[in-house]
């Protein structure tokens, strides 16, 4: 009889090992997790490193912007238009300086001239904006308070936006108190917008330039609405496309290249080329690099155009062309990772559903108690910065 309980016990341990394996598992967590993956961005419309690759291969600006928006046409199209770009989001306070660049340097405020090489400080005053004008000699003029402000120049203006400073050669300055807090502006054509875009090196083969003006171009002229938190067309960060004023045209060496890629895809005064789809300017983006395919909008954003879909792109994988992120590792702490999920801590992190270009879309992860949670590979890369959402966790103990 003993015998027999012996080799019950015996079976029953056998069956139930896989689960204390398991369990011994889920209760263990690591110090660390690594990532591995590559690309930069997120992965909709143009990779700027492929576009890079197919210039080196020989690709005209058209084809290549062809290739990342398919059934687009890039045509010459109206550009006599205006753009107001953000170039001090809700501040405090800021000033600006005229230098005298020639005999026709000059500024004023509304109707009132301003001596050249003087500094104009603005600040939060109640419910208004005050401005203070200190000449070179150190001679104070103070204007009374009011909101908004226009600010005319003709020459180089130097602008230091709370410590970002910035020089612009083109526009109309707009000073104006947007609920608490003040919204720069620089109010300029669309072209003179396109000359102060620094989204790639301008080194690079001239079709590629060639094509970021384009899709930059065709970026500005999409957006023709006014936000009210900005009182601007665009911001002059990422969040819309980086705008550094006139420091990308006067680049050492490679700043004329940028410039000659503008001329060259104007048609006349009054149009340039553009990417369109059915006669209007396309929703356009473009980022970095990707893990090998791009992404469709409607898989990211939940919605998009047909020609904002999956394509190849080879390129981005190709470590000479892309150094830095075709391919990348971090290891993320097991703080870290516990706080991104909101859990004690973090024993299994895996990616559970990923697009039709391979990213992932969502991870979940599980804590040594069974809880679970899962994030969206957005607020999964924001919390972890993570640089794109190709990648894969590697498994506790790797």
């Amino acid at each position: 009889m003993r015998r027999y309980f012996l080799a019950i016990i015996l079976v029953i341990s056998w069956l139930i090992a896989p689960s204390l394996s398991d369990l011994a598992i889920a209760t263990s967590s690591p110090a660390h997790f690594i990532v591995t993956g590559s690309g930069y961005g997120h992965g909709v419309g143009m990779s700027q490193i492929g576009a890079e690759g197919q210039a080196l291969e020989g690709l005209t600006a058209t084809e290549i912007l062809n290739y990342w928006f398919p059934g687009t046409a890039v045509v010459p199209t109206p550009v006599n238009k205006n753009i107001k770009v953000n170039i001090g989001h809700s501040i405090s306070s800021g000033s600006f300086t005229l230098k005298a660049v020639d005999t026709s340097t000059a500024w004023s405020v509304g109707a009132q001239s301003l001596p050249i090489n003087s500094t104009l400080k603005f600040s939060i005053s109640g419910k208004s904006i005050a401005l203070v004008v200190i000449t070179p000699k150190q001679a104070t003029q103070t204007f009374s308070s009011k909101s908004p402000w226009t600010l005319s120049f003709n020459g180089l203006l130097a602008t230091n936006i709370q410590g970002k400073v910035m020089n612009l050669r083109y526009g109309s300055i707009g000073v104006k108190l947007v609920g608490s807090k003040i919204e720069v502006t620089d109010t300029m054509s669309i072209e003179q917008y396109v000359l102060g875009i620094s989204e790639v090196s301008s080194s690079w083969p001239t079709a590629a330039l060639q094509a970021q003006v384009i899709a930059s171009r065709t970026y500005g002229l999409a957006h023709t609405t006014i936000r009210s938190a900005c009182d601007c067309n665009v911001y002059s960060s990422n969040y819309d496309q980086v705008y550094v004023g006139y420091a990308k045209e006067s680049e050492s060496t490679y700043g004329q290249f940028w410039s000659a890629a503008v001329t060259a895809t104007q048609s006349d005064a009054n149009s340039a080329l553009a990417i369109t789809y059915q006669g209007k300017p396309i929703s356009v983006f473009f980022f970095a690099s990707d893990g090998g395919v791009t992404q469709s909008a409607a898989e990211v954003w939940g919605s998009g155009q047909p020609y904002l879909t999956n394509v190849k792109d080879p390129w981005s994988l190709d470590i000479f062309l892309n150094p830095y992120y075709a391919h990348w590792q971090r290891v993320i702490s097991q703080n870290d990772m516990a706080v991104a999920f909101a859990l004690p801590d973090v024993a299994i992190a895996s990616i559970t559903s990923r697009a039709s270009s391979n990213a992932a879309t969502v991870i979940t992860a599980t804590s040594s108690t069974g809880a679970t949670a899962s994030l969206s590979v957005g607020d999964f890369k924001s919390k972890l910065r993570l640089p794109s959402s190709w990648f894969e966790i590697a498994p506790p103990g790797y």
